[in-house]
């Protein structure tokens, strides 16, 4: 295995971890037996810093364990899913952009969270109804603009920590 790709691994493999710990750290409950958690940070650097397919895993895995962990099982195969959209959302209009500056974090991040919410609402109005479902379109958004500000403030001082090592 090459040297670039196993450190790619080892760095998919620890956002996994921290996109778990950090959807399971904080955890608030919201109408439809769902959470808000911080999360959606550690996913959208994941899709800013790592390749497309990595990301899309390291998210899809880190956040389906912390809902199977966390006793939300029947929520892990569709945060899989979601989780990982995000990322590849992330990832794609962010490399649209000709320049990576703050503007394409945010839209970028944006258009991921977009993902995030509309996902968790048709999985839930399948699960409860879609007019149930809307209640917890304000909790989703919550948690996605608590994800862009978290990660577009860590992403200049995580990048560089990461260069140190990887």
């Amino acid at each position: 295995m090459k040297k670039n790709n196993l450190k790619t691994i080892v760095l998919a493999a620890l956002f996994a971890a921290i996109i778990c710990i950090a959807t399971m750290i904080i955890k608030i409950p919201t109408p439809l037996k769902g959470y808000i958690n911080l999360g959606d940070g550690a996913v959208l650097l994941a899709a800013w810093i790592l390749p497309p397919g990595f990301a899309f895993l390291a998210a899809g895995i880190g956040s389906a364990l912390a809902d199977i962990f966390s006793g939300y099982i029947v929520y892990a195969p569709i945060t899989f899913l979601v989780k990982g959209s995000m990322t590849i959302a992330a990832y794609f209009i962010f490399k649209w952009f000709k320049k990576g500056n703050i503007f394409a974090r945010i839209i970028s991040s944006t258009a991921a969270e977009t993902v995030m919410i509309l996902g968790y609402f048709v999985f839930e109005g399948f699960m409860y109804g879609f007019i149930p479902s809307l209640a917890n379109i304000p909790a989703n958004a919550i948690q996605g603009a608590a994800g862009i500000i978290l990660s577009v403030l860590t992403i200049t001082h995580l990048k560089k920590a990461i260069s140190k090592f990887f």
